[in-house]
């Protein structure tokens, strides 16, 4: 037996401030070129996740950040997962480009002066406020999301081992595996100390005692003497390290 078919005719209301929105994210998405969109979704998104962190940065926040709406995010990144991962991605390459590790120095430039130019990179890299690849880190540290551990693989590590070639170059033909972990080790450490100092939230009096971030530039002077004069003793001594 045929069942007689129901049209059910719901009215439709609209209010003035839901067409206003519509209208205006028209207007953003056929105004703003889609290239153009997507740029200011990640420079957005790398300050408010800089600040923030994950957890508590919130799509609506970037989108207005961005003057776009949430729809441009689903188009260009898909979800707020992704959007993190491109941020990051996009923090990293914007650090390099500040600051670029090798300095535009060829690989025939003395070890030394290579050596100073990578180590006074990563200083100015974490020392810098307007740059936000450490802050994301700093952030994903203490609030730890698990996104980046493969990206932060894939990305660091060329820049790691471009460090780690230069120590062992350094040290010459005699040094240990181990000599060549804890010269590495005991330099990038050094750098990072600019990362603790730069978000410590100091009183007046123990100000005093921690190095300023205005003087990143000198302190970046001081690990580069200190980790080659360190690598130049131990290479003149060629003595192995126990263990």
């Amino acid at each position: 037996m045929l069942q007689p078919i129901v049209t059910l005719n719901f009215p439709m209301y609209i209010s003035n401030s839901y067409l206003k929105q519509a209208l205006e994210n028209y207007k953003i998405m056929t105004q703003m070129p889609p290239a153009k969109t997507r740029e200011r979704l990640l420079t957005s998104a790398c300050r408010l996740f800089a600040e923030k962190g994950y957890q508590d940065t919130t799509i609506a926040e970037i989108c207005e950040q961005a003057e776009t709406n949430i729809a441009s995010v689903n188009y260009h990144f898909r979800d707020k997962a992704n959007l993190y991962l491109e941020a990051w991605r996009h923090a990293f390459q914007e650090d390099l480009k500040a600051y670029p590790p090798d300095g535009g120095l060829t690989a025939d430039t003395p070890a030394e002066q290579r050596l100073d130019t990578r180590i006074k990179s990563l200083i100015a890299r974490i020392a810098d406020p307007n740059l936000h690849f450490f802050a994301i880190i700093h952030k994903e540290l203490t609030q730890q999301t698990g996104l980046l551990d493969k990206i932060m693989t894939e990305e660091i590590n060329p820049q790691r081992q471009a460090m780690i070639a230069l120590v062992k170059e350094l040290l010459g033909p005699g040094a240990t595996d181990k000599q060549i972990q804890f010269c590495h080790a005991s330099i990038s450490g050094q750098c990072m100390h600019m990362l603790q100092v730069k978000n410590m939230k100091l009183n007046a009096e123990t100000r005093r005692f921690v190095m300023d971030l205005k003087d990143a530039k000198a302190y970046a002077e001081h690990v580069v003497q200190f980790s080659l004069a360190g690598i130049k003793a131990m290479r003149a001594t060629n003595s192995p390290i126990d263990g």
